[in-house]
């Protein structure tokens, strides 16, 4: 069944829509990522949802295809050093921005999911709970969501103990007991304050 979008009052009608989510914010380890999606009204791709809200093989399914439907899609991210060096809020911000200028077509309108907007080259807004409320952003969400969570498991695999493939970096129990026992790794956030307590100074 197709979701039934709320109507959203935005003055976009006939032009290139982007959705744009990220996904990382809240973690101790690795970049954070976003995703930007134009979805092509002529190839609908039903069920659409925060990924939050979907089970990862759902996602899974998703991601490829939103990729084969999308009219474009670009997966763009900040570093653990550009974290540090600009806060994690600056570096979402940059994120998003290098997410839409990777779109070809290139948008003519965007929505990001969220409170707030970064510098766009095209117009923007800022809608809360988006990834609820717009399938662009959902989409968005999902393959930020599936591309950040592969990066997990693959950083499990060259630091097997730290459980990143179950907790995703988040501030779990067993992250916090693995960076007792074991210590931050290159990736781990060092401007975050969980991790700079554990630094060996």
């Amino acid at each position: 069944m197709a979701h039934d979008w709320p109507e959203l009052d935005i003055p976009y009608q006939g032009k290139l829509l982007a959705g744009v989510d990220e996904v990382g914010r809240g973690p101790l380890v690795g970049s954070v990522v976003t995703a930007a999606v134009i979805l092509d009204p002529d190839r609908p791709i039903s069920g659409l949802t925060d990924s939050k809200k979907l089970s990862e093989k759902k996602r899974e399914a998703f991601f490829d295809e939103i990729k084969e439907k999308a009219l474009a899609w670009h997966i763009a991210e900040c570093s653990v050093a550009e974290i540090d060096r600009l806060n994690i809020l600056h570096a979402t911000m940059l994120a998003m921005q290098r997410a839409v200028a990777g779109l070809k077509p290139a948008a003519e309108f965007v929505l990001i999911d969220g409170n707030r907007c970064p510098d766009m080259p095209c117009p923007a807004m800022a809608v809360v709970k988006g990834d609820l409320r717009h399938a662009a952003i959902s989409a968005a969400s999902i393959l930020a969501k599936v591309y950040r969570d592969q990066q997990m498991v693959e950083l499990e695999a060259r630091y097997p103990g730290y459980g990143f493939a179950q907790h995703k970096g988040y501030p779990t129990k067993q992250h916090f007991a693995a960076l007792e026992k074991l210590g931050p790794i290159p990736e781990h956030r060092r401007s975050f304050k969980p991790v700079q307590q554990r630094l060996d100074l």
